[in-house]
């Protein structure tokens, strides 16, 4: 395919990707668990007890451990251990996806379609800043490190994350999704303009090759700590899972999502994550959904073109942090439209796809790394910056809500410009 003409994917869906329970991790057929221990002597009961460690989390307070089935209760009565519970697969969700569109263009331009960097003022924020020395990890599928417009990718400390096994290099990709959400983050502007278009990307594949799409917990947050240990300023986890009830919150994962995450934002790598597609209340009766829900990270609900929040994007007070253009109107029936400003598919959002390529694709998928691209904006101006005050600043610079508690948005939506002021202030 020539660059100077490339064909667009219309439509690759109405609700991103999220992830559903597809059963508990395993390896070579003993069981995998997610172990929170007190001390270094509690990992060495582990192994006594014929559990072979892994992988070593939070700074040696989260262990992946493996060995026998069924052995939850075993060992969480080993001294030393706090909570135990079985790794958990999640499957990928499919979108619903069209055949790509007749239709090319020579022009390679496309910032008329990215009304998502018009709403959040990214022209007048690229005057100060594009991300320069700024470090993006994106958790996800992959992406296609070949495209033009992602000639970011560090394709020699990118990594595979599978099983609990490292392997550096380019992250390859199975799924169009990671791309697409890097292309938001991060692309170049060759033909899409990212938020951080000058930024390095990170591409951490946690979805195996071959086989079902399925990505453990334990790689998840293994990604987390590799992107910290890179150095990374802002991770996006564009996945997730929910909304569950809060019984389900209670005991092992949590307590090891938590440790995990919180370690790593200490360690100044801020976490932004999608707040998922469910239009769920998960403010209410306790609801939380993974990874967003998780403290310490910053949980992205979905706007349109029209600043309200998408039909599909979950809310709720206590969980968003900020809004951001994920694509979509309020209501499914007015983003199928054809009669309003944006109609479909242009009120979706178009970023990169591999091919190479370019689509439309909406869900709080595309909405976290809006806000993925404006930390590593915010670095760029103030690199010794940590993670909570990038998180402020990008609060503080938000639109349209007075205060930081709406449902919908949060402190607001996205305005990257803003934030950048907000935090020169300061």
């Amino acid at each position: 395919m020539e660059l100077n003409r490339r064909s667009v994917l219309k439509g690759i869906g109405a609700t991103g990707v999220s992830l559903t329970f597809a059963g508990f991790a395993s390896a070579e057929g003993d069981a995998r668990y997610i172990v929170t221990v007190e001390n270094d002597r509690a990992r060495d009961r582990l192994e006594a007890a014929e559990f072979a460690i892994k992988n070593v989390l939070a700074g040696g307070a989260v262990v992946v451990a493996v060995g026998r089935e069924d052995a939850v209760d075993d060992l969480e009565g080993i001294r030393g251990v706090r909570t135990a519970a079985r790794d958990v697969l999640f499957a990928l969700e499919e979108p619903v996806a069209t055949e790509p569109a007749d239709e090319h263009f020579d022009e390679p331009i496309f910032w008329d379609r990215q009304w998502d960097k018009h709403v959040t003022d990214v022209r007048r924020a690229h005057q100060t800043a594009t991300g320069d020395g700024s470090t993006i990890a994106v958790i996800d599928t992959g992406i296609d490190a070949s495209h033009p417009d992602l000639q970011n990718v560090d394709t020699n400390n990118s990594a595979a994350i599978i099983d609990g096994d490292v392997t550096a290099g380019d992250g390859g990709q199975v799924h169009w999704h990671g791309t697409h959400v890097a292309g938001i983050a991060a692309a170049q502007g060759g033909s899409v303009t990212g938020m951080a278009p000058d930024a390095t990307i990170l591409n951490l594949r946690v979805f195996p090759e071959e086989g079902d799409l399925f990505a453990s917990a334990s790689d998840i947050l293994l990604a987390l700590e590799y992107a910290a240990d890179q150095g990374a300023d802002v991770a996006n986890i564009s996945l997730g899972a929910g909304p569950y009830p809060p019984q389900a919150n209670a005991g092992g994962l949590r307590a090891a999502r938590e440790k995990t995450v919180n370690n790593v934002v200490r360690r100044g790598l801020l976490v932004s994550a999608s707040a998922g597609n469910e239009d769920a209340n998960l403010k209410q009766g306790g609801f939380f959904h993974l990874t967003s829900s998780v403290a310490g990270a910053m949980s992205v609900s979905a706007t349109g073109p029209d600043d309200l929040r998408a039909f599909y994007s979950n809310y709720g007070s206590n969980d968003i942090a900020v809004g951001a253009p994920g694509g979509g109107y309020e209501t499914s029936e007015k983003t199928e439209s054809t009669d309003t400003p944006w109609p479909y598919p242009h009120n979706l959002v178009f970023s990169t796809l591999p091919g190479p390529s370019y689509g439309w694709a909406a869900g709080t998928s595309m909405a976290a790394p809006q806000v993925t691209g404006a930390a590593a904006l915010v670095h760029e101006v103030a690199p010794d910056a940590n993670a909570r005050q990038v998180e402020q600043a990008i609060k503080n610079g938000a639109d349209l809500v007075n205060g930081q508690n709406d449902d919908d948005l949060g402190a607001g939506r996205l305005n990257a410009a803003d934030a950048l002021d907000a935090l020169r202030v300061r």
